[in-house]
């Protein structure tokens, strides 16, 4: 325990990496009232996150009063102070990180040097995901691995401060740009699922919507139904492999059907010729590739 902390943990990652995102170290603490960091600058990202009492954090001319569930960040180079209140000082925990992508993943939750808080979040959940991290580092005789789980669970964290509440992002009426975001999560859904059994019901569970709100928003983007959609990348990935040595049993397989008579049925209601007549067109042509 520090001097200035009436309690006080801290873990640090003995391996040096140089990956996407590394956690260097993390923390606990309850400092007492009105004691202060900084001005400062550091060389890494650092995420402190209140879990109760309350303070004020300085960066980018900007003062922020922070209490239980905000999270504040100081970024690389930037200058920055922060301070206990002298009442109710703060509980918080932190976590220090760099990587290639750090600054990038910061965008994409909604933060930046300018707007360096992230509000409403869950303490409780958010200090699993911390403690967590700490637990990575426990000195063993694979560091690397450490790393890596450390940086999966700050990954998690950084995912949870960016699912704050906001009841008038929560309640506005959908966007275009929104529902284009929508559709563009279903397309990619089928584009890497196609080869498995999917449904309309579990294709809106998957991505939360309601069925009947997926396949309004998805046929206005599309011109197609979802399964519609579905059907056509599979017809466009059989003609694919149709191109190459594969038997149409194995092509049907590939492309999410287990009866090959029923694929080849579909395959020529779709194409106008059943797989083997394509496959021989094509060969004709030069384009096989097997």
């Amino acid at each position: 325990m520090t001097t200035d902390h009436s309690y006080f943990n801290v873990s640090i990652n003995p391996h040096e990496s140089n990956s996407e995102l590394s956690v260097l170290f993390s923390g606990e603490g309850k400092p007492l009232p009105l004691h202060k960091m900084g001005p400062a600058v550091h060389d890494y990202y650092l995420i402190h996150t209140i879990h109760s009492g309350k303070g004020t954090f300085e960066m980018h001319n900007r003062t922020y009063p922070c209490s239980s569930g905000d999270s504040f960040i100081i970024y690389p180079g930037e200058l920055f102070s922060y301070v206990a209140d002298a009442e109710q000082p703060w509980h918080y925990t932190w976590v220090a990180f760099t990587g290639r992508s750090a600054g990038l993943t910061l965008t994409q939750i909604g933060a930046s040097p300018q707007n360096a808080v992230i509000s409403g979040s869950s303490p409780r959940s958010i200090r699993h995901y911390y403690r967590r991290i700490r637990s990575c580092f426990q000195q063993s005789m694979h560091p690397a691995l450490e790393d890596i789980e450390a940086a999966g669970w700050l990954r998690l964290l950084l995912r949870e401060l960016s699912r704050a509440d906001d009841p008038q992002v929560r309640t506005k009426p959908a966007t275009e740009t929104e529902i284009q975001r929508q559709v563009s999560q279903a397309v990619r859904y089928l584009e890497l699922q196609y080869t498995q059994a999917v449904s309309i019901e579990q294709l809106a569970r998957t991505l939360g919507y309601h069925r009947t709100y997926l396949c309004k928003m998805f046929k206005q983007a599309t011109g197609l139904a979802p399964m519609q959609y579905l059907f056509k990348i599979r017809m466009e990935r059989a003609k694919q492999l149709l191109e190459t040595s594969m038997t149409v049993d194995q092509v049907a397989s590939s492309v999410g059907f287990n009866d090959a008579l029923y694929f080849s049925k579909q395959f020529h209601k779709w194409s106008g010729s059943a797989p083997s007549v394509y496959r021989k067109e094509r060969k004709s042509k030069g384009v096989f590739s097997g």
